[in-house]
């Protein structure tokens, strides 16, 4: 079934016409991809891809989640399981044709959501399959498209100039030694793939392995970590790093938005704690507020964009993390204050107008209640997009509905994908443009914009905002 042009554009007719003219003065416009996960070592390296379950399932939570909730088991998937699973024997991973099939015996569960769309725009607008995929033509799909990803024109750069994407954003742990990002440096390429400091591993002491993630970053660094100066310097030096292999932004995945300002000298035993292991509960939230502030600090001095996105409580599922390990698909939205949680930080760098930070929220209460109010009047604030569980048509929709009439559009940054699946990225722009058409088809038929400045938020929308908001 080929896609349908006007796709989530407005039922009625002049609207429709208004949505479908702003909609193609943009659809050509560059993609800006400042967040997201995908594998820098595809470009870096530019082999073919393995197969299309290696390529549009396992690295997509979005897939093997809803999978998942239907019974079917990571296993099945062939999803890794962790170390000690493997050494059992227990890892005997199905064939990529086994998991294709059954991902296609399932397809209809996506009826409805987000995944749904961006498939069905791979499946038609890549690799040319302008069918439903199902059960009986799961082999044909399979077979046509590994075809396909054989071919010079389906290589990670090849595909890449053909998404029409401008810059593309990857997120690394600080870590990492950005092996695949210096390549990329070093090549005759004119894709632009940059990293983004991610520096959870190191903030949180919750984090799985943190005393020993302390002493990597003190060796890496050559930076006494075991103290609180050595461990700020640390920090400072990896940012570095990261900056010199193309990050223009930091990101922060905390469990709330709590930020806090503590004094040199309370900050530095509260750190004693964290480092000697001996910290509670309470003491690591403390701690990752306090650190969410002297990042905002470090992000003042080197001018790196700060993205918070709070209020997910990861790994929800105990016994999926413990056998397939993190990021398996349990990550769930949790209710989220940023008005009294945002305020030490803000107190203090809240008029700085040389920071820029970027919040998102899982937390739809938060977007008319909290979040456009700080960011209409905050200088160093702006909002992320519909974000994760929201990226959707809806969610999109009820983002702009919610936001624009305290913060308007100039507060907000366009949009980003935040995807690990590679191919899905001009699907989820496509969306986003097609929505936000719509929307200011709305205010247009509602004598709230001119055409004219319609057409002008629409570019700024897709393209300026996301460029701007992320310094690129």
């Amino acid at each position: 079934m080929p896609l349908h042009p006007d796709r989530l554009f407005p039922a009625e007719p002049g609207a429709r016409a208004v949505a479908r003219a702003l909609y193609n003065s943009i659809k050509q416009l560059p993609v800006i991809s400042p967040h997201g996960h995908t594998d820098p070592a595809w470009f870096a390296h530019n082999l073919p891809f393995a197969n299309p379950a290696a390529l549009l399932i396992t690295p997509d939570h979005y897939v093997y989640r809803m999978l998942y909730s239907q019974g079917i088991s990571p296993a099945q998937l062939g999803l890794d399981a962790v170390a000690e699973d493997n050494q059992r024997g227990n890892a005997n991973p199905p064939a990529p044709e086994q998991v294709w099939q059954l991902f296609a015996d399932h397809y209809h569960l996506f009826q409805g959501t987000p995944t749904r769309l961006w498939m069905d725009h791979v499946f038609s607008e890549v690799f040319g399959m302008n069918e439903v995929l199902q059960s009986s033509n799961a082999t044909t799909f399979y077979t046509t498209i590994q075809d396909q990803l054989q071919r010079p024109a389906f290589l990670p750069r090849a595909l890449f100039q053909q998404f029409n994407i401008e810059v593309l954003a990857t997120t690394e742990s600080p870590l990492d030694p950005l092996a695949h990002h210096g390549a990329l440096m070093s090549i005759d390429w004119p894709g632009r793939v940059i990293t983004t400091f991610r520096p959870d591993p190191v903030v949180d002491p919750e984090f799985a392995g943190f005393a020993n993630n302390l002493h990597t970053l003190g060796e890496l660094t050559g930076q006494d970590t075991a103290t609180y100066g050595g461990y700020l310097e640390a920090l400072r030096r990896r940012r570095h790093f990261f900056r010199q292999h193309g990050a223009t932004a930091t990101d922060h995945g905390h469990p709330t938005a709590a930020t806090a300002n503590l004094s040199p000298t309370q900050a530095a035993v509260l750190f004693a704690k964290v480092a000697q292991g001996t910290a509670s509960a309470e003491d690591a939230e403390l701690f990752r507020a306090q650190m969410l502030t002297e990042m905002a600090q470090m992000s003042v001095d080197d001018g790196m964009v700060m993205q918070i996105h709070p209020g997910s409580f990861r790994n929800h599922n105990r016994w999926l993390y413990i056998h397939y390990g993190r990021d398996r698909g349990a990550d769930i939205p949790t209710p989220t204050d940023y008005v009294r949680a945002l305020k030490p930080m803000l107190d203090r760098f809240g008029n700085n107008t040389d920071l820029q930070i970027i919040l998102f929220t899982l937390d739809e209460t938060a977007y008319s209640r909290e979040l456009a109010p700080l960011a209409g009047h905050y200088p160093c604030l702006r909002l992320g997009p519909a974000w994760w569980f929201h990226d959707s048509p809806e969610g999109m929709l009820r983002y702009r509905q919610q936001v624009t009439e305290t913060a308007g559009f100039y507060n907000t940054v366009g949009f980003n994908d935040d995807t690990r699946a590679f191919l899905s990225i001009p699907a989820r722009h496509d969306v986003c443009r097609r929505v936000d058409c719509a929307y200011l088809a709305g205010l247009v038929s509602q004598h709230r914009l001119s055409e004219a400045e319609a057409y002008d938020i629409a570019h700024l929308l897709a393209y300026d905002l996301a460029k701007k908001a992320y310094r690129l």
